[in-house]
């Protein structure tokens, strides 16, 4: 009988570098762009000879979308942890809130990907995105809108249009990056300083505790005791990481 071992070992080492090529390659599409981007420097830096990356991936264009996918994932994939069935309606939605506020503070190469793939989308050229929206997003925003009328129903959350919630959610966290530069100007703060950032991170829940909630002040309790249980995550050189944000926006 012929032992089977070996043949899985060749799928572990398999397997241990395609998932090396991937790692490498966010770094690199991320920081480069799929037009800037070397296919050389992906391979020294996953310690592959290159060919490997067109034997697994076929070619740059292929390797470029499982690299999108595979980040994706991986994001999507924390921020479901949120819906645990443990958790009330509302509770989903505000640890939806916080997660998302720490991955657009904390996951660069992720913004990064998704900025270029909705430039390309929007110029007509493609990309990853209807695959994104169908494999990942999709299943978040269904989450979001079965909690929404979860809650209504229960009669924990005032009653509302579901895709607003979403909207109000998503889009404050994503204005409070994107206006950060000329808020600056215009008001006597640092958006940016950690003391700040921690500051409007818990303001954005405690506002979604007392606005969605039929009991506000069961709503505000909740939200601090997120917070307490989902406290900001360490992050160094954040505004390196912002004005990187902003400059690669532009040249996009």
């Amino acid at each position: 009988m012929i032992s089977k071992k070996p043949i899985r070992r060749r799928e572990d080492r398999s397997d241990q570098t395609q998932k090396r090529i991937l790692r490498a390659a966010v770094r690199e599409f991320s920081t480069h762009g799929l037009s800037g981007a070397r296919t050389d420097r992906i391979a020294e830096s996953a310690k592959v000879n290159k060919a490997l990356l067109y034997y697994y991936f076929k070619s740059k264009q292929g390797l470029y979308a499982a690299a999108v996918e595979n980040v994706a994932a991986r994001v999507v994939e924390n921020a479901l942890t949120g819906f645990d069935p443990k958790y009330s309606a509302g509770e989903m939605l505000l640890r939806s809130a916080l997660n998302h506020f720490d991955r657009i503070l904390t996951q660069r190469e992720f913004q990064s990907l998704l900025q270029q793939e909705m430039i390309r989308f929007r110029s007509g050229k493609g990309g990853s995105i209807p695959v994104l929206f169908r494999t990942a997003f999709a299943p978040l925003i269904q989450k979001m809108r079965e909690a929404v009328e979860t809650g209504t129903r229960t009669g924990e959350l005032c009653r509302m249009d579901w895709l607003q919630v979403v909207y109000s959610i998503f889009g404050a966290n994503v204005f409070y990056f994107l206006s950060a530069p000329m808020m600056e100007l215009a008001l006597p703060v640092e958006p940016f300083a950690p003391k700040v950032l921690k500051q409007r991170r818990e303001i954005a829940v405690q506002f979604l505790g007392s606005a969605l909630f039929t009991d506000r002040v069961a709503g505000a309790k909740l939200a601090d005791r997120i917070l307490c249980e989902m406290p900001m995550p360490r992050v160094t050189n954040v505004q390196a990481r912002i004005e990187d944000f902003h400059a690669r926006r532009k040249t996009l």
